[in-house]
């Protein structure tokens, strides 16, 4: 390391910190250091193998309309890994007592892009019917609504998720549709999550068009028009999202990567900052030209306090936590199943399939990604989110998976013991963007640019999903280069 390099301390090994270190890595300038509290790398991201299983720990694939993580793969060389969802059997359902009902087809989350699987769908009455094929009718009154608030309220107006649906569709579709989509996503309320962060490309559409079905029913016939296929629905690596992070990890300088590493404060030092290190022993600051943050919201809350406490306030948000069950069946055990066909299901929030804690969503993994079991078998993956994950944390695993086994088994009939089940706990792991969130992201960016140096990223600003983070850890380090 020659004097004029500029040490860069990373906070943090989840997929942003990776990211963040990996994108400072490039400038020959610069030298990262990757600081990590635990001893394993990827945050949420982790794979596990087992007897031609593929398990995800923590998120399975990405959206892929969404291309930062794709080209992200791409530049580490795993374009050849890349691997799609098998659409041809897509269908999703929504738990009604314990019947598993299709959702209907040619939904972009709670917006139609067709009439008829919404006239012909069992999930909504004539009321709710009648609300969705209102809806584009609407467009003029609901633009004029959107304006309205703006001008009363400020740019900055937001609102809940729930409010924002029912004004489009009416209370049936929210409750039935929207509310188990995301809780699925978020693990949260659609009576506190900001229309603004989670919903934000149909709040702009609302803007501009005032509905939402036109412009959605509208680009399905220009890409029908066009000759253009839709793209698969979700995007994978083969071998599993854990060789994203083994790429990352091998792309960095030697002996740049410290685990069992934590970070005890910050301090502004001169035009730098030191950052003193739990692992040191003595707690001896160590000097840094600059700093990304890539913690979880209440950790970087409790570092930026002292340095910044106004800022340090914006980050003072609830995050739920979830705990992901695989249970994986082969041979005889597979053969009992009794599967539909489809990627999986939503379970609507505060109903109970059973006296034990409710899923709150179930994955059939081996129809979404048929790579992911060997052949003849089965895959299914359960998530607990919301009231129940908290007090569940502390079950023992074998615990843990029988309440999963047993819910499976309301909706699908006889579940027999799994060849094997994997119980990953991820406490307060989704951070909850409520009413403001964008606003008060805006005024965060606002007080960070009065910290050279300092930069923030992660799951906690704006977005939950992979390529959220890799985009927002890019954006987080070209902001920081000039300071540097």
């Amino acid at each position: 390391m020659t004097s004029d390099r500029k040490r860069v301390a990373v906070v943090g090994a989840g997929m942003a910190g990776m990211v963040a270190a990996y994108e400072l890595s490039k400038r020959p300038d610069l030298d990262p250091v990757l600081l990590e509290a635990s001893g394993r790398l990827g945050g949420t991201v982790e794979t596990m193998h087992a007897d031609g299983f593929t398990v995800e720990t923590g998120p399975d694939s990405w959206v892929s309309d969404k291309s930062a993580a794709r080209e992200l793969a791409e530049a580490l060389g795993l374009g050849s890994e890349l691997i799609y969802s098998n659409d041809a059997v897509r269908r999703n359902y929504l738990v009604r007592g314990d019947q598993l009902v299709p959702m209907p087809d040619g939904m972009r989350m709670m917006v139609p892009t067709r009439w008829l699987p919404i006239l012909e769908s069992p999930l909504f009455s004539h009321e709710a019917r009648m609300a969705y094929l209102l809806e584009p009718g609407r467009a003029a009154e609901l633009k004029a609504e959107a304006q309205a608030q703006i001008q009363a309220r400020g740019e900055d107006f937001d609102e809940p998720v729930r409010s924002f649906i029912t004004r489009h569709f009416g209370p049936e579709a929210t409750e039935t549709v929207a509310g188990p989509l995301l809780a699925g996503v978020f693990g949260g309320d659609i009576d506190t999550l900001s229309a603004g962060a989670v919903l934000a490309p149909f709040v702009r559409q609302e803007r501009e068009h005032g509905s939402l079905i036109a412009p959605a029913m509208a680009q399905l016939e220009r890409d029908r028009a066009e000759g253009r296929a839709p793209e698969p629905v979700f995007t994978t690596l083969r071998s599993g999202l854990s060789t994203l992070i083994e790429r990352l990890a091998a792309a960095l300088p030697a002996g740049s990567i410290r685990r069992g590493t934590e970070v005890a404060s910050l301090r502004r030092c001169g035009t730098g900052w030191a950052l003193a290190l739990a692992a040191a022993g003595t707690g001896k600051p160590e000097r840094f030209d600059a700093v990304v943050l890539a913690t979880p919201a209440h950790v970087t809350r409790a570092l930026l306090t002292p340095v910044h406490p106004e800022a340090a306030a914006l980050l003072a948000m609830e995050a739920t936590s979830a705990i992901v069950v695989a249970l994986c069946f082969a041979g005889e055990a597979a053969a009992q199943l009794r599967v539909p066909r489809g990627f999986g299901f939503l379970v609507p929030p505060g109903r109970a399939l059973s006296e034990e804690p409710e899923l709150l969503a179930g994955t059939f993994m081996d129809q979404k990604f048929p790579h992911r079991a060997p052949p003849g078998g089965v895959f299914l993956r359960g998530f607990f989110g919301g009231h129940a994950a908290p007090r569940m944390m502390g079950w023992e695993d074998g615990r843990i998976a029988e309440a999963a086994r047993l819910q499976f088994a309301k909706l699908l009939g006889p579940v027999p013991r799994p060849d094997h089940a994997v119980v990953r706990r991820w406490p307060r792991s989704l951070p909850q963007y409520a009413v403001g969130h964008p606003a008060r992201m805006r005024v965060l960016s606002g007080y960070l640019r009065e910290l050279p140096g300092l930069a923030l990223t992660g799951n906690a600003y704006h977005g939950v999903g992979l390529p959220a983070l890799v985009h927002g850890a890019q954006k987080a380090v070209s902001a920081l280069l000039p300071a540097t």
